[in-house]
């Protein structure tokens, strides 16, 4: 220390220094040995003992005793069997006894039905439904319209209208449209007017009612029928 104030050091000597040099590496070496060895040792894997694991299963219970056996009933000594009295007599008998009159009940005291069941029916008879009421008559067909399939019948008789005085001097003509009924013989039974011309309506349909038409024939049968009649009134026809 002095010698550092003083500015006088000493220096070892060399060979003294190498020595010190190789006596620190060999200690680090030793040390660096001593450390590599526990770090491989540590980061190893250390086996594992196997382990084996073994299950012993229990023995199953013993099976249940069988039950006691029942003790065998005793055989009953045979009893005798009753005779059936409905079954048919194997003797004769020693006498025959007439049989009994059969029971007499007066329908009136019981209100029963003659010839029913002894005893009657529990809830009694339900009295009978009464039978459904005939079906009614089909409704009778009115008169068929002539016009399409069916054509108009023969016109056999014609009766013109009269021409009225007073439709005359007020110079009314034209044309009385009516629809005629006609029964199945051929005659008109009503008229009705369609088209109405005043004065000349009566005069017209009293002309129709005596027109005579032939029987219009369905499925061979004859039948009423209605047309529709046109009676025109023209003043021209009184002057020829």
């Amino acid at each position: 220390m002095f010698d550092l104030i003083t500015g006088n050091v000493q220096h070892a000597p060399r060979h003294q220094a190498a020595s010190v040099l190789v006596s620190i590496t060999a200690q680090a070496a030793i040390v660096g040995a001593i450390v590599l060895g526990t770090l491989l040792v540590v980061d190893s894997p250390v086996p594992r003992a196997a382990m084996m694991m073994a299950f012993v299963a229990a023995p199953p219970p013993p099976p249940p005793p069988p039950p006691p056996k029942a003790p065998e009933p005793a055989q009953s000594a045979s009893k005798p069997v009753p005779a059936n009295p409905a079954a048919a007599p194997v003797e004769p008998p020693r006498e025959i006894a007439p049989e009994a009159p059969p029971v007499a009940f007066d329908d009136e005291e019981f209100d029963g039905v003659p010839g029913g069941v002894v005893g009657g029916v529990i809830g009694g008879l339900e009295p009978l439904a009464p039978p459904p009421p005939p079906p009614p008559p089909p409704p009778a067909r009115g008169p068929i319209r002539i016009g399409g399939v069916i054509k108009e019948p023969a016109l056999l008789s014609r009766v013109d209208p009269v021409y009225p005085g007073v439709a005359i001097s007020a110079n009314i003509e034209g044309t009385v449209i009516l629809e005629a009924v006609v029964d199945e013989e051929g005659r008109v039974e009503s008229v009705k007017v369609l088209r109405s011309l005043s004065v000349l309506d009566k005069p017209a349909v009293d002309a129709v009612k005596q027109w005579r038409y032939s029987p219009v024939l369905l499925n061979g049968k004859p039948e009423k029928f209605i047309l529709t009649v046109a009676v025109t009134f023209r003043l021209e026809a009184l002057k020829r």
